[in-house]
């Protein structure tokens, strides 16, 4: 019988494990057309917590009772359909389970697509070439149209998006500065990753400080991953011109307020344009990107970091702690 993670209750305020649930699911013979399927990991977001409230956005929320789901990648254990046999190595948009049985003509399987390792992890696909790094490429290159010599900001420069966003930008010759929530994250995206500065959000005590001594030409980009204060610190720096690119608010999450928003008088005066996007919309941008995401990343043009729990048992947990910062790089759980 399948292991599954399912949602027990809605959170009121901040989530909890408490609002998740261990079941045991009854097995399900697959049928004609149907792949039966190893999870191996399971990909950790924050847009998760988002689809735990019963509310209107852009993906349906979760079903009480029902398994999570998030990108996961996995092995073919069986098949009757064409496109798949036992062992290839797939990734998808899966239930939190630790068996699972994608149905012929469902979308469970048509969001299935056999993954090439050859000199690649297969977490890989679930961070750096997966829905983290198609959200980087496509933010950025699609909609930000970074010119050379300019300066973007990122936003939770450390995590699976932003660190990708930082590596983008300096390979189409901007200059990329970044926030992270330790003085460990703020060394790595600098030392490791190449970013031309980054500051603890934390400790930092004077934001507007901070970004005029990073960034004395102000800033032409802001990648947004978090709202918050530190984002209105950077809307005080755009240039004219500026983009800023809306990709999450993950500050906003937990306490489900809306933020009042930038003012609107620089927005007119600069000619600032501010964008949101849902990266499921730019289906041909996100291949763009698993085409040359991995041809910089086997050229080492690119690095990642990740953080695994070993368990499907503690994947609430894991939820739990991305929503508070507390992992570093992608995070995942290895099922």
């Amino acid at each position: 019988m399948p292991l599954a993670i399912c949602l027990k209750s809605r959170p009121e305020g901040e989530a909890s494990v408490d609002n998740f649930e261990v079941k045991q699911l009854p097995d399900a013979a697959p049928g004609d057309g149907d792949v039966l399927i190893a999870t191996r990991y399971i990909s950790v977001d924050p847009y998760l917590r988002g689809r735990m409230n019963d509310g209107e956005s852009y993906v349906a929320p979760f079903a009480l009772g029902k398994p999570i789901e998030s990108g996961a990648v996995g092995e073919v254990i069986s098949s009757s359909h064409p496109a798949f046999t036992a062992g290839d190595i797939v990734s998808g948009h899966l239930p939190w389970q630790d068996r699972v049985v994608a149905q012929s003509n469902s979308e469970r399987l048509r969001s299935l697509q056999q993954i090439d390792t050859d000199g690649v992890s297969m977490t890989a696909y679930l961070g750096i070439l997966g829905m983290p790094g198609q959200t980087a490429w496509v933010g950025l290159s699609g909609i930000g149209k970074p010119k050379e010599g300019e300066t973007v900001f990122v936003s939770a420069a450390s995590g699976a998006v932003g660190s990708t966003v930082g590596q983008i930008a300096r390979q189409l010759g901007c200059r990329v500065v970044g926030a992270a929530g330790s003085d460990d994250k703020v060394a790595y995206v600098v030392e490791e990753l190449g970013f031309d500065g980054a500051f603890n959000y934390r400790t930092e005590t004077d934001l507007d400080a901070a970004l005029t001594r990073l960034c004395p030409d102000g800033i032409d980009i802001n990648y947004e991953n978090v709202g918050g204060p530190v984002s209105d610190a950077v809307f005080r720096q755009l240039n004219t011109h500026a983009r800023m690119i809306v990709c999450g608010l993950i500050s906003r999450y937990e306490t489900g307020q809306m933020a009042s928003g930038p003012p609107l008088m620089p927005v007119l005066v600069k000619s600032i344009r501010i964008q949101g996007f849902i990266v499921s919309n730019y289906p041909e941008l996100c291949d763009e990107w698993k085409r040359v995401g991995a041809s910089w990343l086997r050229q080492g043009k690119l690095k990642y970091r990740e953080s695994i729990v070993d368990g499907l048992e503690n994947a609430p947990a894991a939820l739990m702690d991305v929503l508070a910062g507390r992992n570093f790089g992608k995070h995942l759980v290895r099922v």
